[in-house]
C-alpha cells in the first residue's frame, strides 16, 4: 500500500491534473466551508470527495495536493510609525504607535502579531507652549529605558536647546505595590514587573520631568526625612501603583537596569 501511495504521489507530481484534487479543481478556501471540495485521493488515502478549506488540516479529509495547491502564507506586517504625541497634555496619559498588514494570512498561515502598542506619557507644555505639569503629588514613573526616546520637542519650553541635561538620582526602598503590576504582559508596559516590595530602586531626574525653575521632579521625596511614606504611581497602567521611602540622592543611578527607573 505504501509503494502504490508513493506511485500516486509521483504521478501527481508529474501529471497533477491526473488524480485530482484541489489544484484540478481550482479550490483553495479560508477558514471551515463543507462547500469546498473536488474529488481525488485523500491523505488519508481515500478515494472520492476530499477538501480543500483550512478546516480540512484538523479533519484529516484534505485532498492530497492541499499543502502544494493551498500553501500557508503568514502575516506580514509593515514596520511601526513613529510614536504619536500624548493624547493629552499636562497630565499622565497615552501614546501610541501602529503598523499596517502588508499580507494577511492565508491557508493556515501564523496569524498577525499585535498592530498597536501604547506606552505611558506625559508631556509638559499645553498646545499655546505653556509650561506646565510639574505639581503633581504622586511620583509618575516609567522605565529608565524611556530616557532615550526623550527628544529636545517634548522638553518644556523653559529649557533652551543648549541646556546641559543637569539631573540626578533618587534612591527608594519600595515597601508596597498593587497586584496589577505583576499582570502586565504587554510588550512595552512589562517593566513593572520588575517592582518588588522591599528592593531599592534607583529613579533618575532629567529633563523634562526636571522642572527648569526649581531644578526637581515631581514627587521626588528629597524633602522628606526618609521615614516619610511617599507615593508612586507607573505610567501606562494607573492600577499599578504603591509606596516607597527614601534612601537618598546621589548624581548617578547605579541599580541594575531592571530596578531602574525615571521620572516622567
Amino acid at each position: 500500500m505504501r509503494t502504490l501511495w508513493m506511485a500516486l504521489c509521483a504521478l501527481a507530481r508529474l501529471w497533477p491534473g491526473a488524480l485530482g484534487g484541489c489544484a484540478d479543481a481550482g479550490r483553495c478556501c479560508p477558514g471551515r466551508d463543507p462547500a469546498c471540495f473536488a474529488s481525488g485521493w485523500r491523505l488519508d488515502r481515500v478515494y472520492g470527495t476530499c477538501f480543500c478549506d483550512q478546516a480540512c488540516r484538523l479533519t484529516g479529509d484534505c485532498c492530497f495536493d492541499y499543502a502544494r495547491a493551498c500553501p500557508a502564507r503568514p502575516c506580514i506586517v509593515g514596520e511601526w510609525s513613529p510614536w504619536s504625541g500624548c493624547a493629552d497634555q499636562c497630565k499622565p496619559t497615552a501614546r501610541v504607535r501602529r503598523r499596517a498588514v502588508r499580507q494577511e494570512p492565508q491557508n493556515g498561515g501564523a496569524p498577525c502579531p499585535a498592530l498597536e502598542e501604547r506606552a505611558g506619557c506625559l508631556e509638559y507644555a499645553t498646545a499655546q507652549g505653556q509650561d506646565c505639569g510639574h505639581a503633581f503629588v504622586p511620583a509618575f514613573i516609567t522605565t529608565s529605558a524611556f530616557n532615550k526616546e526623550r527628544t529636545r520637542r517634548a522638553a518644556s519650553p523653559q529649557w533652551s536647546a543648549d541646556t546641559e541635561d543637569a539631573g540626578y538620582c533618587m534612591e527608594f526602598k519600595t515597601e508596597s505595590l498593587t497586584h496589577h503590576c505583576a499582570l502586565e504582559n504587554r510588550p512595552l508596559t512589562r517593566w513593572m514587573q520588575y517592582l518588588r516590595e522591599g528592593y531599592t530602586v534607583c529613579v533618575g531626574c532629567q529633563p523634562p520631568a526636571m522642572n527648569a525653575v526649581s531644578l526637581r521632579c515631581s514627587g521626588d521625596g528629597l524633602d522628606s526625612d526618609g521615614n516619610q511614606t511617599l507615593h508612586w504611581q507607573a505610567i501606562g497602567n494607573p492600577r499599578c501603583q504603591g509606596t516607597w521611602k527614601k534612601v537618598r540622592r546621589v548624581e548617578q543611578c547605579s541599580c541594575p537596569a531592571v530596578h531602574s527607573f525615571i521620572f516622567i
